[in-house]
């Protein structure tokens, strides 16, 4: 897959080797524009992953969606641009296996970032062995627990609740081959099924405070428009949902506090930093 080199930006690696993807869609030039000033503020050198635009899906797109299992799972009916989102996320994926890069920052073009970033990263690629994936930003809070302070007031931890929202996330390769091979077909949003790391046999961590944050103010490209009515499915018809999203929190909820142990008695062996080449 062809990795788009944006015009304020270099298709090359940053000094991690980390390298930077921004998914952004052909018809929203605005944002694009202005997440690359964010970027080159920073000095962080990106690239631009065109989105799957949910307004020309081909036949083979449609049919990545399992509409019965989303319906079932989530209450509620499937958007054409949550598809859109989720097959854009793989894109990304795919884009870092086919490169020589350790890592990837995925970032959706909403997102604001601040000047944590950076350090953030450098902080990060130091300890390659304690994350698979890390959330970059959140829309819930996750109950994080610290278990390594990776740059000056930013800690590496454990999520032991949900923890939303896709706009930035950092993954090595054994997450996106591991992603590559099980995210398809779709059966839910694309942020609530990324961050399970029980189900992907990933260390899945998040970065407290977050550098990067999802403007609340941006219009969404993907959600219903105003105005229209609600696609949640009333309560009584909604049981298989509380019943798979209880199963999922429980889940969520062992995994969390079985990798808070292992991170603990990691750190209290001693975890020093990796030298990068």
């Amino acid at each position: 897959m062809k990795a788009w080199q944006s015009e304020g930006g270099a298709a090359a690696a940053t000094g991690t080797g980390v390298r930077i993807w921004v998914i952004n869609l052909d018809r929203a030039p605005e944002r694009w524009a202005r997440v690359c000033a964010q970027l080159d503020r920073l000095g962080l050198p990106y690239e631009r992953l065109p989105a799957v635009d949910a307004r020309q899906f081909t036949p083979q797109q449609r049919a990545l969606l399992d509409e019965a299992t989303y319906r079932r799972r989530h209450g509620m009916s499937p958007l054409g641009g949550e598809l859109g989102c989720y097959l854009s996320h793989v894109q990304a994926m795919q884009c870092l296996l086919a490169s020589d890069a350790a890592a990837a920052l995925v970032l959706e073009d909403d997102v604001l970032l601040t000047e944590r970033l950076p350090a953030a990263l450098d902080g990060l690629m130091r300890h390659p062995h304690r994350w698979d994936m890390v959330k970059m930003s959140a829309v819930h809070s996750g109950t994080p627990q610290p278990v390594l302070e990776v740059a000056p007031g930013q800690h590496l931890a454990v999520m032991l609740s949900r923890c939303t929202g896709s706009s930035a996330y950092l993954m090595n390769r054994r997450a996106a081959m591991a992603y590559a091979q099980g995210l398809l077909p779709m059966t839910l949003p694309y942020d609530h099924v990324f961050d399970q790391g029980w189900t992907f046999g990933l260390k899945v961590r998040l970065l407290t405070p977050t550098p990067c944050v999802h403007d609340e103010e941006t219009a969404s490209t993907i959600g219903t428009p105003a105005g229209q009515p609600s696609r949640k499915f009333p309560w009584w018809k909604r049981g298989s949902t509380y019943a798979y999203r209880l199963r999922n929190e429980f889940a969520r909820l062992r995994y969390g506090l079985t990798e808070t142990w292992r991170e603990r008695r990691q750190g209290a062996a001693g975890d020093p930093a990796s030298p990068r080449a």
